[in-house]
């Protein structure tokens, strides 16, 4: 009774500090306190269930082996995978944990299913509650882990979507996929051992379906909808095994998932269905750049030099940070800069589009490791009124989130979703490798408008030699 007790008390304690944790991850400034209230959390709750295994029986040696081993592991890989993953490659790796916490689910259901546990009057445990919970693991687990996985694939370069995944024969199979699921599940229910493996089957598939055809623009949605499923596969799985606190838990991530998937959406202004369901925004993007439309004929370069005598006249500076930055491992290069700019009494500012980079706050933990102070972020809302009165808009890698076509072109594939409207600054420097177009695969009309100028190259390297190009002019020496 007493290790019951206690066992209680750290699952009270766990999800307290998961709940705070959550809701500290809403704001910048405390997300890294958040992350770390949550990581004690998920320790705890790993120490109440070994808790209430030393009060359990038939605990044998073997399995306690294998426990100790799989934490260990798990472990000691989350932590190579948190130091050695780099800014660029955060949106697959969250793609993957995504997938591994509905893997785990799916295997906690299976693991039930095979082996039922004998109750104290000596039945098994497998009763209608139980069973359900296990096919909604085995459902929504399956869905997570094949889904993420090819998430994960597809941000990495591995995976390209097929031609015949863009027509509408994919609904029929994601149909087939669907029921070939349910008929698994019903078999089961029916008490089949073969339907437990026939709906993982159509589960699986049905999630590599589902994920495929959408395209990188709309893959941050993706990314924040998956992890609302594995944290309902981790509720389903609280279900299968008793344990109120991976209920509890499982529900709080699946609910913040949700909200946040939500807010991505109207970021975008689309709708949930159509990312799932509809045209793959950005999926083809590899002949999109081919058309004739898609051609620039009146584009304006310019030299660093000539960007740091602009910007050493600027009296209002706004950055427009983008996936380019983050590729380029940037960030820090940039802070140099924008000090040298403050010193010279130049107002900086960076404008945060909600959808920027490849996952919901990829620009804004980005800046947060350049220590960027956090008073200088501004979301789209608040900096898009303040573009007529700025001097400057330096845009850094971004594309399509600040792409004119947006708001002027209604035949346009991002015509409706809200854009910065950094046109309507005095001058805007677009720093791009090249003229690639973004995760939409269309032109962007930014680029030819007359007080737009680009700047070639690597975002590292050109930030550099504006840097140096600001000190010779004695830009942060004066007064």
């Amino acid at each position: 009774m007493t290790i019951q007790i206690l066992k209680y008390a750290i699952d009270l304690i766990a999800v307290l500090l998961l709940a705070l944790g959550i809701k500290g991850l809403s704001k910048v400034r405390s997300a890294r306190d958040a992350n770390r209230l949550a990581g004690i959390a998920m320790l705890l709750a790993v120490v109440g269930v070994l808790i209430n295994f030393l009060g359990g029986a038939g605990i044998s040696i073997n399995a306690w082996i294998w426990i100790i081993l799989g934490a260990s592991l798990g472990g000691l890989l989350g932590m190579l995978t948190a130091q050695r993953v780099p800014m660029t490659a955060m949106p697959e790796t969250v793609a993957l944990f995504n997938g591994c916490g509905g893997m785990s689910s799916l295997l906690v259901a299976i693991g039930v299913a095979l082996f039922p546990v004998a109750t104290s009057s000596g039945e098994l445990s497998n009763g209608l509650i139980e069973i359900s919970s296990i096919v909604v693991s085995v459902f929504v687990g399956a869905i997570t882990f094949s889904g993420s996985i090819v998430a994960m694939a597809k941000l990495q370069g591995w995976l390209s979507t097929p031609a015949w995944m863009q027509s509408k024969l994919r609904h029929a199979v994601n149909i087939a996929f669907a029921v070939l699921s349910l008929v698994g599940a019903i078999e089961f229910f029916q008490g089949g051992g073969s339907g437990l493996w026939l709906s993982v089957t159509g589960s699986a598939l049905l999630g590599i379906g589902v994920t495929l055809p959408i395209g990188g623009a709309d893959m941050p949605v993706v990314i924040s909808l998956l992890n609302s499923y594995s944290g309902v596969a981790a509720a389903a799985a609280g279900f299968v095994v008793g344990s109120q606190l991976l209920i509890v838990a499982g529900a709080m991530v699946g609910a913040a998932g949700l909200i946040l998937t939500q807010v991505m959406c109207k970021g975008m202004n689309r709708s949930l269905l159509s990312v799932l369901f509809g045209g793959a925004l950005g999926a083809s993007s590899s002949l999109a750049g081919t058309t004739e439309n898609n051609e620039y004929t009146n584009i304006t370069s310019c030299s660093v030099e000539e960007c740091a005598l602009t910007l050493e006249a600027a009296e209002r500076v706004v950055v427009v940070p983008g996936y380019g930055l983050a590729v380029a491992q940037a960030q820090h290069t940039l802070r140099e800069v924008a000090r040298a700019l403050e010193a010279g009494g130049i107002d900086v500012s960076y404008a945060i589009h909600p959808v920027a980079g490849r996952m919901p706050g990829h620009m804004n933990v980005l800046l947060a490791e350049a220590d960027v102070p956090y008073e200088q972020l501004k979301e789209m809302d608040i900096v898009n009124p303040e573009f007529p009165a700025t001097d400057v808009v330096l845009v850094l890698g971004a594309n399509d989130v600040v792409n004119p076509q947006a708001k002027n072109d209604s035949s346009s594939p991002l015509y409706g979703m809200p854009v910065l409207d950094v046109q309507q600054a005095r001058t805007v420097f677009v720093v791009k490798r090249g003229m690639n177009a973004g995760y939409s695969g269309i032109k962007n009309d930014l680029f030819e408008l007359s007080n737009t100028s680009m700047v070639f190259g690597d975002a590292k390297k050109v930030l550099g030699d504006l840097l140096v190009e600001l000190k010779e002019l004695g830009v942060g020496k004066k007064g």
